[in-house]
């Protein structure tokens, strides 16, 4: 519908019409918190959909190094919190209770081993991510003492998956030449996630660069502002355009 309905004003008020990749948008918001930033950076997107490290190396090109090989984090937030009773969004409500309790779980830390030949130029698997094992690890751990510490838990779990976002994250930025990470989506509101974000990178000498928290979650402006940077480049649509067309799904 919404696709139909910009097609629509586009014809009528003979303007441009420019697809937006859904992910690009969520880049795209920090353009608008950040205004002095400027591609070459790393960017992670993380959200109940998605689990992407992509370089972006110009406002209109990217490459995706990394991605989730099963659950996003934001999906494995929602059921951790839905087992051990939160509800729904789980993010929020776990981030919050976490606050609360102590890492006194040791999880693994959720990886991908490498153990291919390619380089990171040609392999996405390089830096990829896997959030199954460790909801599957929370939630059997839950059942298996109904009366655990909740807030314990949530910080255990916390730490587990964010060490695997940084661990990625920052060696990706390091191979890559890359001085800069951006992070993005629903899940870059979690206050412990961009706590350790920004612990790292200064230790590590990078800028790291949080949206403010209304860009986070999906919205309107991410897309103006990914739509205003593709008409710079010249990547408008045809009236066939749809929403599944690769013309406009360059990150998939």
């Amino acid at each position: 519908m919404g696709v139909s309905y910009a097609k629509g004003l586009s014809y009528s008020l003979e303007k441009p019409f420019v697809g937006v990749n859904h992910i690009e948008g969520h880049i795209a918001s920090n353009y608008i918190t950040h205004k002095d930033l400027k591609p070459p950076f790393i960017c992670l997107i993380i959200s109940g959909g998605h689990t992407h490290l992509v370089h972006v190396k110009d406002y209109t090109e990217f490459e995706v190094v990394g991605r989730t090989r099963d659950d996003a984090i934001g999906e494995a937030f929602d059921k951790v919190a839905r087992v051990i009773g939160l509800g729904y969004p789980g993010g929020p409500k776990v981030d919050n209770l976490a606050k609360e309790g102590q890492a006194t779980e040791e999880f693994p830390i959720p990886r991908i081993k490498y153990t291919g030949n390619a380089s990171h130029e040609t392999c996405e698997t390089k830096y990829d991510f896997s959030y199954s094992g460790l909801k599957t690890a929370v939630i059997n751990l839950n059942y298996k003492d109904p009366n655990i510490n909740k807030a314990d838990l949530c910080m255990s779990f916390q730490k587990a998956a964010t060490e695997a976002l940084t661990i990625n994250t920052f060696a990706a930025a390091k191979v890559l030449g890359v001085d800069k990470i951006v992070l993005a989506g629903g899940v870059s509101a979690n206050s412990y996630i961009r706590q350790q974000f920004t612990e790292i990178a200064t230790k590590e000498n990078i800028e790291v660069y949080l949206p403010e928290l209304e860009y986070c979650t999906d919205n309107a402006a991410m897309i103006a502002s990914a739509g205003y940077f593709n008409y710079l480049a010249g990547n408008t649509s045809r009236a066939k355009l749809k929403c599944n067309s690769k013309s406009v799904y360059r990150i998939n």
